[in-house]
């Protein structure tokens, strides 16, 4: 198991919701656009809750293409209840090659970094956050950041 794959395993355990509401979703990606748009990143945001989206934004520099990475990489963090970048992960582990072996089209699925499951602290999957347009690793951090001051803030409050 990778270094990587253990950092994503203890943010799965970490970042859990007791409940993430409608009104969550707006104050997540409010907060994460004005956070990407302060350091001028050129990003689309989305946050999916089942299969309705909640929340959708996109900063100058980002594209239609983002739009399409962040759908194809959310397909996959909901298909696997786990995050984008531990998905891919998980296949390099094991010497595969998500493209290759996962038996899905890679036009509509892509196991990169930058989609994170929405998760009860029973473990249950209720939606996606995710960013498309750095690096994968960057679009990954980014998500995890957020979403730890967003947990931390409800937790002071």
């Amino acid at each position: 198991m990778s270094e990587l794959t253990e950092q994503l395993e203890a943010e799965e355990r970490e970042l859990r919701f007791a409940d993430f509401s409608l009104e969550d979703a707006w104050v997540l990606g409010s907060r994460m656009r004005a956070a990407a748009e302060e350091a001028g990143l050129p990003v689309a945001i989305g946050i999916q809750l089942g299969e309705q989206r909640v929340f959708h934004t996109a900063l100058p520099g980002s594209s239609s293409d983002n739009d399409q990475w962040l759908a194809r990489k959310t397909r996959v963090a909901l298909r696997y209840g786990n995050a984008s970048l531990a998905v891919g992960e998980s296949f390099r582990d094991r010497g595969r090659d998500f493209d290759a072996d996962s038996r899905l089209d890679p036009s509509r699925y892509a196991a990169h970094g930058g989609v994170v499951p929405l998760r009860l602290k029973s473990g249950t999957v209720i939606g996606v956050v995710g960013v498309s347009g750095l690096p994968q690793l960057e679009d990954h951090a980014f998500v995890v950041q957020h979403l730890r001051a967003f947990l931390a803030g409800r937790d002071a409050g």
